[in-house]
């Protein structure tokens, strides 16, 4: 299956036709082979994705985004990491197993869907038994998220912008919002609403983020508007204060800052305005360097 889907890649909306097989890189860059940057046991997520034993996280490099202030671009963008095979992946999963983790969280998979597909199979028939976390960017095609029915538990995907103008300027994402809306109602037909053990875990469900850009407080609206009108109040929603001008930003003064306190409490009350119900909020200080893995070890 793999090598058939890579030798005219169509993963992501991008739908660039590259054979992968022979070394081709469409947008994303990525190769034929998962390339990891890093993996371990992460403290810093939600609440009931890390909780007190924390995610097993494993980093995947490259993306099909060109995110301007992306916190992550040393993998994202510049390519920091390392090729692995199924058997290597299937293994990182059980290692993290191991350690006592509450899930398998797959960052940025949507480029190595195929390859995961095969691990995570693998991996199960050796024993791993975590939910599968898919922690994406939402800019996905339906017909690949079909592809991971009854293997991924937890949908994560970030619902970065509703307007189109800003998502060209600043991730070169065309049609973002159409196309990660309908790829999370997609999500959400396979996993639904959150269901939790009883340490507040997330066993299986749909939460989805939104980073809230400085200056940019009527699209977060917009994004928590859509939201609240197309899903059930039992979804539970990210709102994420961590922005900070990251990697290229400095060369986009409108977002070369960090947000404010008002602007994001302006955000959080219109959830709650909306009758929005379930989620987590960010404390002062998440803007920080100490939340950014270092991929340099």
């Amino acid at each position: 299956m793999i090598k058939n889907i890579l030798k005219e890649c169509k993963l992501c909306p991008f739908c660039c036709g590259v054979d992968r097989t022979k070394g081709q890189k469409g947008v994303c860059k990525a190769p034929g082979n998962a390339v990891v940057s890093k993996y371990f046991v992460h403290k810093w997520e939600e609440p009931c994705i890390s909780g007190e034993n924390g995610s097993g996280t494993v980093f995947f490099t490259h993306c099909n985004l060109k995110c301007v202030f992306c916190q992550n671009f040393k993998i994202s963008q510049e390519g920091a990491g390392r090729e692995v095979s199924i058997t290597d992946l299937a293994e990182i999963f059980l290692e993290l197993q191991q350690n006592g983790v509450n899930n398998i969280n797959l960052v940025t998979p949507t480029i190595y869907s195929v390859q995961i597909i095969e691990a995570v199979k693998l991996a199960k028939e050796k024993g791993l038994a975590l939910p599968i976390v898919w922690n994406s960017n939402a800019y996905e095609r339906v017909e690949t998220l079909k592809m991971l029915t009854g293997l991924v538990d937890v949908y994560l995907p970030d619902l970065k912008y509703f307007s189109d103008d800003l998502a060209l300027k600043y991730s070169a994402a065309p049609g973002y919002f159409d196309i990660a809306t309908q790829a999370i109602l997609e999500m959400f037909s396979q996993v639904g609403e959150p269901v939790f053990n009883g340490n507040g875990i997330i066993k299986k469900g749909l939460v989805i983020r939104h980073l809230v850009l400085p200056g940019h407080v009527e699209d977060s609206k917009k994004v928590l508007q859509w939201i609240s009108a197309n899903l059930p109040k039992g979804v539970y929603v990210s709102i994420m204060s961590q922005y900070a001008p990251y990697y290229k930003a400095k060369n986009y003064p409108e977002i070369n800052k960090t947000l404010s306190k008002k602007e994001y409490d302006e955000v959080i009350d219109y959830f709650f305005e909306l009758g929005l119900e379930n989620g987590y909020i960010q404390e002062e200080g998440a803007a920080s360097d100490e939340y950014v893995p270092d991929f340099d070890e």
